[in-house]
């Protein structure tokens, strides 16, 4: 008997099931307001990262609560606190946003046959100083180079927000595949008619009983000083913190203490190492590495990419 004529029973045979996402309501752009807020633990802080206002945010996430049919969040007074459903889910969630990226990659990689352009996240002294160098070296058949600023932001966090290649402090998680750049040294910037101008190399003990201008704790200069200090058993009482590694060489080179970042030199200033012992070789230094998604379909390209980029980093601050 042809397909489409037969009993009722065998009609159900031929009708299709129904897809799974039929009967589903919810949205990747909700999930990742949940994210979002999972990550920043308040409304104020999530609407600010994805760009929409508290109380739409707030809508958002409760209409996601019924769709799933269970509460998310415990909301307290000031932060919201994942559920255990919450807790459960969040993985789950940052799975389906990491696929649907992928999705969206190499759905651009395959339509234009190669990957023509490529953005890059750092921190903002990383693409003051590394990035910007290292892309007047690309070469006209290279991807068209775009950067995105990621103070604060996880390399996961990064390539959600569009990034291909994230260079962050320290080793990423797996997943992710990753390549270790040469060590970036960490200075102390005086000005030049201070007594320590032309020492090439100043110790963590006498350092730390001077007035400092540092980063703030999230930046990864401050965070490798802050270790070297606990190590050593030392305080630093006299800190001043401000926002930017330009800003505290120029409030160095005003006599307001020294500063103490990973920026190249600016203001004339005078610049020394920073030793972590009296006797020994070990310096403060930054490890940095490049990050990518290893289901890009692009991440051989990566790779090499963060293979040159390493190359310029031992060329340009050799140790």
């Amino acid at each position: 008997m042809p397909c489409g004529h037969g009993s009722g029973g065998d009609r159900s045979r031929w009708t299709a099931a129904p897809l799974p996402w039929h009967n589903s309501p919810v949205e990747l752009r909700t999930l990742g307001y949940f994210v979002a807020t999972a990550d920043a633990g308040t409304v104020s802080a999530a609407a600010e990262r994805v760009h929409v206002t508290q109380p739409s945010l707030s809508r958002q996430l409760r209409a996601l609560e019924r769709d799933l049919g269970v509460d998310l969040f415990e909301r307290g007074a000031r932060r919201m606190e994942l559920s255990p459903a919450g807790r459960a889910l969040l993985p789950r969630a940052r799975a389906l946003l990491d696929d649907a990226d992928a999705l969206r990659r190499a759905a651009r990689v395959h339509a234009r046959g190669a990957l023509e352009r490529v953005t890059v996240a750092a921190p903002a002294t990383t693409l003051t100083d590394v990035v910007s160098p290292f892309l007047t070296t690309l070469a006209p058949d290279d991807p068209v180079p775009s950067v995105l600023e990621t103070d604060g932001a996880s390399a996961q966090e990064a390539l959600r927000a569009g990034a291909d290649l994230v260079i962050v402090a320290g080793r990423p998680p797996r997943p992710l595949a990753s390549r270790a750049l040469p060590p970036l040294p960490v200075w102390a910037y005086l000005p030049a008619d201070h007594p320590w101008a032309g020492q090439q190399r100043v110790g963590l003990v006498v350092l730390a009983e001077q007035a400092l201008v540092v980063l703030p704790v999230t930046h990864p200069a401050r965070r490798v000083l802050d270790a070297a200090l606990v190590t050593a058993g030392l305080d630093a009482p006299h800190l001043l913190e401000v926002g930017s590694g330009t800003v505290a060489q120029a409030l160095s080179a005003a006599g307001r203490g020294i500063a103490v970042v990973s920026d190249d030199p600016r203001f004339d200033l005078a610049r020394a190492a920073v030793g972590t012992d009296a006797d020994g070789d070990d310096e403060l230094r930054v490890r940095l590495h490049c990050a990518w998604d290893p289901r890009h379909p692009a991440a051989d390209v990566l790779a090499a990419l963060a293979a040159r980029i390493s190359d310029f980093v031992l060329a340009r601050y050799p140790s």
